[in-house]
This record gives structure tokens, sequence and C-alpha cells, in this order.
């Protein structure tokens, strides 16, 4: 039986997540495995790995072929380097103790690389979040300084209409003014009208008497 290291996919639409198993080649995707030896979340930045190293090697040495995938996840996590280590030990071009030393040493430089790594992501996430904060409050800013335009616009066209309010009775008053000078003028011409007429009958009534004489 031919037997091959490969994702299984579970999660949901858009948020894969993977188990890391072994199963027959000629089985299906997500057909019957033979053991489940990991786990792959690929949505983290960077992706979260969790192997059961010492099981993932018993099947390398036993002949398991790795997915491509799967291949760069074993690399990844020093699986293939330790089986190349123990292959040369078994064929004697080194010591067990040499490849010890030899796979703590890669260890150590792949730590290295994957803290660099990470803390490079961290500032990476940092600094667009801190654009993402400068953008937010330059649009605040913006739309703040709108409003108080808007406010200004606003104060302005009411006091406008403030000051038109107060001019309209003062020109009324002018237009009436003017009228009622001409009424008071009327007035006295009407009484002097009114007091030359009894003036005019008593003299007609002084003509009759006189006639009745």
């Amino acid at each position: 039986m031919s037997v091959r290291i490969r994702l299984q996919r579970y999660g949901r639409k858009a948020r894969p997540f993977y188990h890391i198993v072994t199963a027959d080649q000629r089985s299906k995707r997500d057909g019957r495995l033979i053991e489940r030896i990991g786990s792959y979340d690929p949505t983290r930045n960077p992706a979260l790995i969790d192997l059961d190293f010492d099981k993932a090697l018993k099947w390398i040495e036993k002949g398991a072929q790795p997915s491509d995938t799967c291949r760069a996840i074993l690399s990844y996590k020093g699986v293939l380097m330790r089986d190349h280590l123990n292959r040369g030990v078994k064929k004697g071009a080194l010591t067990q103790d040499q490849a010890d030393a030899k796979f703590e040493k890669w260890l150590e430089e792949k730590q290295a690389k994957i803290a660099k790594q990470t803390e490079g992501v961290q500032k990476e996430a940092e600094k667009r979040k801190a654009e993402a904060l400068k953008a937010e409050a330059e649009r605040n800013e913006k739309r703040r300084a709108e409003i108080e335009a808007r406010n200004a616009e606003v104060a302005a066209e009411e006091q406008e209409d403030e000051a038109a309010t107060e001019e309209a009775p003062a020109e009324e008053g002018s237009e009436e003014a003017p009228a009622q000078e001409a009424k008071a003028k009327e007035k006295p011409a009407e009484e002097a009208k009114t007091e030359e007429k009894p003036e005019a009958e008593a003299k007609e009534e002084e003509k009759k008497d006189e006639k009745s004489e």
C-alpha cells in the first residue's frame, strides 16, 4: 500500500482549516485516513502549524510521500532535515552526536528566522494600523471642518435675515410720515371752510332782514 501525507480540508467557505493526515494514495481527498499527524491554518499570519514531529518522521522513514504543501510544511518544521541526518548516520557518514548537533544548530537558525519574520509581520501590522488611524483622524478633521463651515454659512444667512426684518419697519414708517403730514395740512383747510360757511350764512340773513324792513 502506497501511503501519502496530505491535507484534509475542514472549516467554512473562505476560511479553510486543514488536518495533516496519512492516507492511502488511492483514497479520495476527504476519504478514509490512516492517521492524523497535525493541523494547518493558512488564515493566520504567519500560518499556524501544529505537527506531531515524531509521527511525521516515522511515516517519512517508512517511505510515505508528502504532497507539495505537506512537503513544504515538513521542511519548515525540520522533519525532512532530521530524516536526512538520520540517513547519514545509517550510512556512516556522521555519528549520532554529530547529527544531533547539526540538527540543534539548524533549529536555532530556523527559530531565529521565524522570530525575525514574526517581528516583521507584527511591525507591518502595527504600521498599517497606525496609517489607518491617521487616515481616519484626517477624515474626521475634514468632516469637522466642513460642518463648521456649513454652520458658519447658516449663521451668516440668519444674521442677514434678521437685519432685513429690522430694516423693513423703518422703511414703512418713512413712507407713512409724508402721508400723515399731508393729512395734517388738509385739516386746517377743511376747518377754514367750515369757519367761512357760517359767516356767509350770517350775511345772507342780514340782507333778508333789511329787505323785510
